[in-house]
């Protein structure tokens, strides 16, 4: 049996998530998947039981975003789980070589695989970012260090998932990855890009706005500094997005909603250990 769980989290693409779920089932890994539904009102979760009857579906009453994931790899009962959205899914063998990975590297914490994007395989940008990291090379790992990640196409070890706390109800979506790679290394775990690991995202119509989706990351980068960067980081960031607000009203948009939960960022706030803060002025800078 595959020692790997497969966690979906889906919200109103009930077509999508079953092609995803259909191409999953013919993995030769046979992995466990369980379907986490984000309040869904389009039948999906009546339609996976139907269809699937094998996936383990969870409809939560509202959608909790990101924390979705977490509440899945909760449920998983395997040592690893990856991710898939509703609109990606993996390769065959995958999974198994993830697995081989996480044996042999114990303290290796999550993988981010090479994302090839829709019908072509085209090779998503991020998979050069990853391969270029900055990062000085863990001896031993099966590929460079990162400090970011998209999550459909992750592979995580169960325990260090966990260990951190998951994905965070606070960024509830979008960017949600910064941040949990800043905590599993502020924890000790590695993260590596290892390229023959191959997840594929063929992007569903169905998607927020792009000004949606960029006034949410704009005001996740800045909770994110507040969250984990020394203060004085913070200040320049929240700084910078206050002279950007001037004229741009997204910014404007993502600094009011930022300040909304600003008092709960502060509740949470956990400066990353120096060398983890050393690490991410390496990368490059989310804005000047």
């Amino acid at each position: 049996m595959c020692r790997l769980t497969v966690v979906i989290m889906t919200r109103n693409r009930r077509a999508g998530l079953l092609r995803t779920l259909g191409t999953l089932a013919e993995l030769p890994e046979r992995p466990v998947v369980v379907v986490v539904d984000n309040g869904s009102g389009d039948g999906t979760a009546a339609a996976v039981r139907a269809g699937h009857p094998d996936v383990r579906v969870v409809p939560l009453g509202r959608n909790h975003g990101a924390v979705a994931r977490t509440i899945g790899v909760h449920l998983a009962r395997t040592p690893y789980v990856a991710f898939s959205d509703d609109d990606s899914w993996w390769e065959p063998g995958a999974l198994a070589r993830a697995a081989e990975l996480f044996d042999a590297h114990p303290r290796l914490g999550l993988i981010a695989a090479r994302v090839l994007v829709g019908a072509d395989r085209v090779p998503d940008p991020i998979n050069a970012a990853m391969a270029g990291s900055p990062l000085p090379f863990e001896p031993g790992l099966p590929g460079p260090s990162v400090l970011g990640f998209l999550a459909c196409a992750a592979i995580v070890r169960r325990r260090a998932f966990l260990d951190v706390g998951g994905f965070s109800s606070l960024l509830f979506f979008v960017g949600e990855e910064r941040l949990l790679a800043y905590d599993l290394a502020a924890a000790g775990w590695s993260r590596c890009y290892v390229p023959d690991i191959v997840a594929v995202h063929d992007p569903s119509a169905y998607r927020p706005s792009s000004r949606e989706r960029r006034r949410t990351e704009l005001r996740n980068l800045v909770l994110t500094a507040w969250l984990r960067r020394p203060a004085p980081v913070a200040m320049r960031k929240t700084a910078s997005m206050g002279m950007r607000a001037v004229l741009d009203g997204d910014a404007r948009v993502a600094l009011l909603a930022a300040a909304l939960r600003m008092p709960a960022a502060l509740l949470q706030r956990r400066p990353v250990p120096a060398a983890v803060e050393s690490g991410i002025r390496r990368m490059i800078e989310e804005w000047p």
